[in-house]
């Protein structure tokens, strides 16, 4: 029998108070397990963890004004592991941020509001669904 694994989600946030209610939506929500870091630099440090999916504020300098940003952070992500999915997260309704976003190879973007949770889960479903048509294509392509 095949054994299930959970979901690894890494949340990184320097608004300490957003941070934990995400966290609390997601293990409400869903069995994943979930990292939380306040920093870009603590989350590249633990990429070893393997996360399936990391949302990422885009803005990350609330607590340290020297701080690595949000997009600096995803660059180092791609440049680690081109498969761990990243959603971008801000408080910012831009429409030249989002495609900054997605031109640094972000999932999606994801503005900070009341339907931002239901947004990410719904990214998760996504990312997931096209996770699992990679690997059958992939399988099927073998076999030709």
């Amino acid at each position: 029998m095949k054994k299930e694994t959970k979901i690894k989600i890494f949340l990184v946030d320097d608004d300490a108070v957003f941070l934990k209610l995400l966290e609390i939506e997601f293990l409400q929500h869903a069995d994943y397990v979930i990292k939380t870091f306040a920093t870009g630099e603590l989350c590249l440090a633990n990429l070893s963890f393997n996360p399936d999916i990391v949302i990422l504020d885009y803005h990350l300098d609330g607590i340290d004004k020297n701080a690595i940003n949000g997009i600096q952070t995803l660059d180092k992500i791609k440049a680690y592991n081109p498969d761990i999915a990243v959603v971008m997260l801000s408080s910012q309704d831009k429409i030249d941020v989002a495609v900054n976003c997605m031109h640094h190879l972000a999932f999606d973007y994801v503005v900070k509001s009341e339907t931002a949770f239901f947004r990410l889960q719904k990214n998760i479903t996504t990312i997931f669904r096209f996770k699992k048509i990679e690997k059958e294509l992939s399988w099927y392509m073998e076999r030709m």
